[in-house]
């Protein structure tokens, strides 16, 4: 996998690798987002790069000893019998400063979890004089859990801490070479991890990439879910059909629990886990509390995973039995909504960002309706002066004339609005595409959006 953007993390790292004195870094987000791509691309020619695994402690020793045996001579002909010897030994054996990247680095703490422990007490004896240590993994919360936990004896040790996170359209854009409406197509079903977009870039069409890397039991992608949740949890199960419910079209608190014949209290521990791992989002009407679970909508925060447990994993029976073009038919019909949705929150995700009409907003909302406009509002965003609101219509179609007929429409919505509050409302239309000729102030597409 080539790197993908990330300049702003090879600065800081770079920055943090050279300076006066030796460091240890951590690096850490969900799979499949560019991290170990990053740490290669930051290595020198004597640096040396591990990869962890699931074996036992006194294997991993061995085996990093033969990966820092290809710039040590002989030093893997020592028996190591525990990490501080290692770690010693690898000290007074380098013959200058060198990076020493441990990826996967979830894997050791797991197979010895007192590692943390040896670390700080180098750390905090500075016998790590001669090399700089980075560590790096897919498990968010173990990793987290190194920097942010109290209890954790690595707490207050680290350099820099470097949270990897999926990558904007705006960058797909740039690596598929493609126009803005594509890219938006595209990231509704790829998301924002540059591996995905390896898989898509080997084909010439989206269905031969669909039917090779994802609605084949024999493709990279095909259980890449069910991976990227064992990352973090010992048992998936519940988690599973959660995200299955949801993408379903079970949102509420009220109906996930029904449909799966619990009590709602006992949903809240794992619907907090895939928020917090970001796998989900809550979603509430503008001038909710968004921490009100009973008044939140729950969503797949990650485009591939919605496009996964709205599409292959209603149809396993059909994929596992070979029967694709069916699955393909479905995805071609039911596409564009998926495409829509992502339109739509994109947009709102880009008000907090975007000036509009030299008018800085606070981050959008959805706006549910009343009785009197039970449609509701597709973005609504209070300024950050609190003097204008902002109201916005999503709209995802082909091109689009006589855009003085959609402002009539959300004019009208706009009507049976509650919350003016003597602020002066800014009607927004976020369109597709629009004849340049019909295209009028506060009309934006992804052009806008995505080249700024």
């Amino acid at each position: 996998m080539q790197l993908v953007n990330r300049y702003t993390e090879q600065k800081r790292m770079k920055n943090v690798l050279t300076g006066a004195n030796t460091v240890f870094v951590v690096v850490y987000g969900r799979r499949s987002c560019g991290k170990s791509t990053l740490l290669r691309q930051m290595m020198e020619r004597d640096d040396v790069y591990f990869v962890a695994d699931r074996t036992e402690s006194k294997h991993q020793i061995a085996l990093f000893a033969k990966a820092v045996a290809d710039k040590i001579q002989g030093f893997d002909k020592v028996i190591y019998p525990n990490w501080t010897t290692f770690f010693e030994n690898l000290n007074l054996r380098l013959p200058r400063r060198t990076n020493i990247f441990i990826d996967e680095f979830q894997y050791l703490l797991k197979s010895d979890p007192q590692l943390p422990e040896v670390i700080r007490i180098m750390l905090d004896n500075k016998a790590n004089k001669r090399f700089n240590l980075i560590v790096c993994g897919s498990s968010q919360q173990l990793m987290s859990g190194l920097v942010s936990d109290t209890s954790s004896p690595l707490y207050g040790r680290t350099n820099e801490v470097f949270k990897i996170q999926p990558m904007e359209p705006s960058v797909l854009r740039q690596t598929f070479h493609c126009s803005a409406v594509e890219a938006i197509e595209e990231y509704s079903i790829w998301g924002g991890s540059p591996r995905y977009w390896d898989f898509r870039l080997r084909e010439k069409s989206l269905d031969e990439a669909l039917k090779n890397h994802v609605l084949s039991p024999q493709s990279a992608l095909y259980d890449e879910p069910v991976k990227l949740l064992l990352d973090d949890m010992r048992d998936i199960t519940q988690s599973f059909t959660i995200l299955s419910l949801i993408a379903s079209g079970c949102n509420r608190l009220s109906e996930i629990a029904e449909t799966i014949g619990k009590p709602t209290t006992s949903l809240n521990a794992p619907l907090d886990k895939l928020l917090s791992l970001g796998h989900i989002y809550r979603e509430v009407s503008f001038s909710e509390n968004i921490k009100n679970p009973k008044k939140s909508l729950y969503k797949i925060a990650d485009p591939f995973l919605r496009f996964y447990f709205t599409f292959v994993v209603p149809n396993r029976s059909q994929i596992e039995t070979g029967r694709i073009e069916p699955v393909l038919n479905k995805i071609q019909q039911q596409l564009p909504a998926c495409v829509a949705s992502t339109w739509e929150r994109f947009c709102r995700q880009t008000v907090a960002s975007t000036k509009f009409n030299g008018i800085a907003f606070k981050p959008a909302s959805k706006w549910w309706g009343s009785p009197k406009n039970p449609t509701g509002l597709d973005i609504v965003a209070e300024s950050v002066d609190g003097n204008y609101l902002l109201i916005g219509d999503c709209q995802w179609g082909e091109k689009v004339y006589g855009t003085k007929n959609l402002f009539r429409e959300l004019e009208e919505k706009i009507a049976s609005f509650p919350f003016p509050n003597n602020r002066t409302v800014l009607p927004v239309l976020f369109l597709k595409e629009t004849d340049k000729r019909e295209k009028e102030n506060n009309v934006y597409t992804p052009n806008d959006l995505l080249y700024g």
